[in-house]
């Protein structure tokens, strides 16, 4: 069949799609999601269908825009179109599906053709759910983890010693990369820090800052950044490094699926991706902490322990204490407050989080040979230099080096939570303290969040203030009022 070519100016974020009329789908039996190929005078290529009565009239094809990328063509050429085979990594979904473990080539495939756009995202979401559902063997999250760094972009750089570090997360505020990555490369040590945004957070490291400088760089940019300052604090998802892990990312999330083997690939991926040869792995374990028990997080520990080893790099794990928000703001600028309230040895530090970046600065020196390790990160921090690295970063990525805890603006409204008795805090939700961040405005509203006063088994007296919600929209913070009222027991 031989159908006009229609340019159709949107995208699908991903898969490669072509419109069909109704009329013609029936002519060649197709069904949505079925494969054409498309042919014309110089190129080819094999795409899923979608079939409407309106937008596309009968003897014309339309083609996306991720389409159009791989097939230039102009409006009105003719194209030959048939019937296509199905990629073979479906069949390799289906038999994960069924239970069974996958060959190296099997998962290689699975991920070329990710990279490519070549699987819808149903059969994506399929590969999501049957990971999630029968797990990965140790084996096949090795394959998996070097099947993504083999189809992404990695950095091109030289040292013999690169650190990097990363937080299972689950806990607000929590913004340890921030602080250690000025000790670390005041120290001397080269830190490419990629970092990620929020998801059910109230903000990711690279939307905190974001607010003191920009995060999205080009790989070879980056380069640049890290032999100007030896290091960068930067949005991974701007550099095509781990592309594969950032589809089956933005397929997870919907249902909040985190299949253990698809975590560990995807942290240690990033990883290989920057070149570290030492990575210090943070699990921060609580009943309200993405993991909840110990036994889980020494299970991960053992895991993510012997993936490094597998691809080469010295891997320590820690498991911290994830029983509450680590520090005091929750939100974009609240939560740089915190960080340059520590730089700058600021009397409003929270000393919880300073404590944690010092033991987690001083683990990462002592994983590379540095002697008195814990002596030196404070002398970096007391005498400046820390802070002063850290507006070096600053200025390297295009933001204001003299900028101030009190530049960073929160919300106009803002509503206070006290107690309604005395006693003592016992319990702290941390999904629920970043759900009212969120709530209010956070993270796309830089000013909205909140501020927490207290901290677990601190005794309060009745009215005393545990937290202040800010928000830049009058009608979120009535929302976010209403949340603390219905859903929060402050006791």
């Amino acid at each position: 069949m031989f159908l006009k070519a229609k340019k159709i100016d949107i995208s699908t974020g991903g898969p490669l799609i072509a419109l069909l009329n109704e009329k013609d789908a029936a002519l060649l039996d197709l069904n949505p999601l079925d494969r054409i190929e498309i042919k014309g005078k110089k190129h080819k290529i094999i795409v899923a269908v979608d079939i409407t009565d309106k937008e596309i009239k009968n003897g014309h094809i339309g083609l996306l825009k991720e389409t159009l990328e791989k097939f230039p063509f102009k409006n009105g050429e003719k194209l030959k179109v048939k019937i296509a085979e199905t990629p073979r990594s479906v069949e390799f979904i289906k038999k994960k599906l069924d239970g069974k473990e996958l060959k190296k080539s099997e998962i290689d495939e699975i991920i070329k053709d990710v990279v490519e756009n070549e699987l819808t995202e149903i059969e994506l979401t399929y590969f999501v759910s049957a990971s999630y559902k029968g797990g990965f063997t140790d084996k096949e999250t090795e394959y998996l983890t070097k099947a993504i760094i083999k189809n992404g972009t990695k950095l091109r750089l030289k040292n013999k010693i690169i650190v990097d570090k990363h937080s299972t997360g689950g806990l607000p505020n929590n913004r340890t990369t921030m602080l250690i990555v000025p000790i670390v490369a005041a120290a001397g040590l080269t830190m490419p820090k990629t970092s990620s945004r929020a998801i059910t957070s109230a903000a990711g490291t690279a939307d905190v800052m974001e607010t003191l400088c920009d995060v999205c760089f080009p790989a070879r940019k980056v380069e640049e950044i890290v032999k100007k300052t030896n290091a960068c604090i930067v949005w991974g998802g701007a550099m095509n490094l781990a592309s594969a892990d950032d589809k089956l990312i933005k397929v997870r999330h919907p249902l909040r699926l985190d299949p253990e083997g698809m975590l560990l690939s995807s942290i240690l991926a990033k990883k290989a991706a920057v070149n570290s040869t030492h990575v210090l792995i943070d699990i921060p374990i609580g009943k309200t902490a993405k993991t909840t028990t110990l036994k889980e997080g020494k299970t991960l520990k053992r895991k993510f322990k012997f993936l490094g080893k597998s691809l080469g790099m010295k891997v320590k794990v820690m498991l911290s204490d994830g029983s509450q928000p680590i520090g005091n703001g929750v939100g974009p600028n609240l939560e740089a407050r915190d960080v340059l309230y520590i730089l700058m040895r600021d009397k409003k530090a929270p000393k919880d989080l300073e404590k944690k970046i010092i033991y987690m600065s001083t683990l990462i020196l002592k994983m590379v040979g540095i002697k008195f390790a814990k002596k030196k990160v404070k002398e970096i921090l007391n005498l400046g230099l820390a802070n002063a690295k850290f507006r070096e970063i600053i200025k390297a990525q295009g933001g204001n080096p003299k900028v101030k805890p009190e530049d960073l603006k929160v919300g106009k409204y803002k509503y206070k939570v006290k107690a309604t008795r005395s006693g003592k805090i016992h319990f702290i939700d941390n999904k629920k303290i970043a759900k009212i961040a969120r709530v209010a405005g956070c993270p796309e509203s830089k000013e909205s969040g909140l501020y927490l006063e207290v901290k677990l088994r601190q005794k309060v007296k009745r009215n005393q203030l545990l937290f202040t919600i800010y928000s830049e929209s009058k009608e979120k913070l009535k929302y976010a009022k209403s949340f603390v009222k219905n859903t929060i027991k402050i006791i």
